[in-house]
């Protein structure tokens, strides 16, 4: 009976987050950069809202937790990987909002003298990582409302999914923006009420940690998961913010180039404080039960086998608002790089000014339905995240951080970066051995894509443009998308 209750209150949620998104987005003037960008206007509370609820997503909810479920303070270690990410956009790159950037791609590219070779390829990466990151979320979601509403995973995926990608393609940014600042009040009630609630059910803090292992219980679990793969583990997460493009659309879209870095620092505390309550909960659920088949259901067996209706049914909302909030977010970046980088690598133009929105939509109702595709492929949230991390945005990562701030990085270089990540990520994924002791790619993937950037970079011709040239030359192409229709694209200087 319960489970018919929680599908119903989780459809009466996303009914009224698709309203309130429409409500709060009916005002926008219909342009692309509304629907994408919210109008470059986002003020900051409403920015610390989608990036809190953005942070604490999947991986909080589902993955965390049950990595807690099973190594203890281990499940510290995604939001302190996370809250160091953060912070770090904060101090270095929330000075790039003054470059007026769309996406990421433009970012990376300019970085390199506005070179069109990386752009198009940052933008395949930057569009499969969307997609890897979608699918992670309807996937932890999808596990996570299967349990609660006892319907099968596959059904529960497609009704997550469905959920997140009406209000998303009736809105658009704003519709995002302001159901995330909703949903970020919901969950972090709901996490710190079930995180102190599950503690006095085990009996108090101490019982909760006698019942782990002692090396699950050792500071962030070390002694259980090992120095390397936690040291790997809070470097995958913290590469991942600093080259996921939801996170970059943050940027790009505040009021200033102030209101984001406060937005961005104020954030990495909430998130660092917010870093042990996954920990908290997977060892009281384990305290509680630990013989669950699979670790990622300890948040769902908590909230619907040991609390009480009422909480159960208010944790349900703030566990699949972390899921859609965060899904929402990457499909609007995903997007984005489809209408503005991936259209004109196909067609050779930019789309005209007043088909931007239509295009947007169809984009995301494709995108969408990709990411579901290989969601309904996988069960393991931790793990798809990790190794997708490790392997599309470890590049970008180093891209991102040479360009800033290394002048002599070049185009090839970039590509060299690029190529050198994904092929060591997959190749440590490949050998047992290697994956056991480093526990996921991302330490030995960045450190050889930044070796290889710098000397490749060191042995070729510098940029040709200047910064302000290969500025000028992004922002005179994105004008014309904006305001004058169906205008191709000029080649510009930059060699390939």
């Amino acid at each position: 009976m319960n489970s018919h209750l929680f599908l119903a209150t989780f459809c009466v949620y996303i009914v009224l987050m698709i309203g309130f998104g429409w409500w709060m987005s009916r005002n926008d003037r219909g342009t692309g950069d509304d629907f994408l960008l919210g109008g470059r206007s986002v003020p900051i509370f409403l920015t610390i809202g989608t990036t809190v609820a953005t942070m604490v997503g999947t991986g909080s909810s589902m993955g965390a937790v049950g990595f807690g479920y099973a190594n203890g303070w281990g499940g510290a270690l995604y939001g302190l990987g996370g809250s160091i990410g953060v912070l770090l956009l904060a101090l270095c790159f929330a000075g790039v909002r003054r470059y007026r950037f769309m996406t990421m791609s433009e970012e990376l590219s300019f970085y390199v003298g506005a070179n069109r070779l990386v752009r198009n390829v940052v933008a395949l990466f930057i569009y499969v990582a969307c997609i890897g990151w979608l699918g992670a979320h309807i996937l932890g979601g999808g596990l996570y409302l299967a349990w609660m509403a006892d319907i099968p995973a596959w059904q529960a995926k497609m009704v997550v999914a469905l959920g997140f990608g009406v209000y998303c393609v009736i809105g658009g940014y704003m519709a995002v923006v302001w159901t995330d600042t909703v949903q970020a009040i919901v969950l972090f009630v709901g996490f710190f009420l079930m995180a102190a609630v599950a503690v006095v059910e085990v009996g108090g803090f101490s019982e909760m940690t006698a019942s782990m292992d002692a090396a699950a219980t050792s500071f962030l679990a070390i002694d259980k998961v090992g120095l390397v793969p936690a040291l790997s583990l809070i470097t995958v997460i913290a590469v991942g913010v600093l080259a996921t493009p939801s996170f970059r659309q943050r940027i790009y879209s505040g009021a200033s180039v102030g209101s984001v870095r406060r937005s961005f620092l104020v954030t990495g505390c909430l998130y660092m404080l917010f870093s042990i309550v996954p920990a908290i909960i997977g060892m009281a659920t384990y305290a509680l039960n630990p013989n669950l088949e699979n670790s990622n259901f300890a948040f769902p067996y908590l909230a619907t086998e040991v609390l009480p209706l009422w909480l159960g049914l208010l944790l349900l909302v703030a566990g699949l608002s972390a899921t859609m909030s965060s899904a929402s977010s990457d499909a609007i970046a995903g997007v984005t790089t489809l209408i503005r980088d991936l259209y004109v690598l196909v067609k050779g133009r930019a789309p005209s000014a007043k088909s931007v929105v239509m295009l947007s939509r169809v984009g995301l109702v494709g995108t969408i339905s990709l990411a579901l595709a290989f969601a309904l492929t996988s069960d393991n949230v931790i793990a798809y995240i990790t190794k997708m991390v490790a392997t599309v945005l470890a590049g970008m990562f180093v891209c991102g951080v040479l360009g800033r701030f290394w002048p002599r990085y070049n185009w090839q270089g970039a590509i060299a970066s690029l190529v050198v990540a994904s092929a060591t990520s997959l190749t440590v994924i490949s050998v047992e051995s290697w994956s056991d002791y480093w526990g996921n790619p991302s330490i030995p993937a960045v450190g050889l894509a930044m070796a290889a950037g710098i000397v490749v970079s060191l042995f070729t011709p510098a940029s040709e443009l200047s910064e302000d040239q290969a500025l000028e030359l992004i922002t005179e192409e994105r004008e014309r998308m904006e305001a004058v229709p169906d205008v191709p694209l000029r080649k510009g200087p930059a060699k390939a």
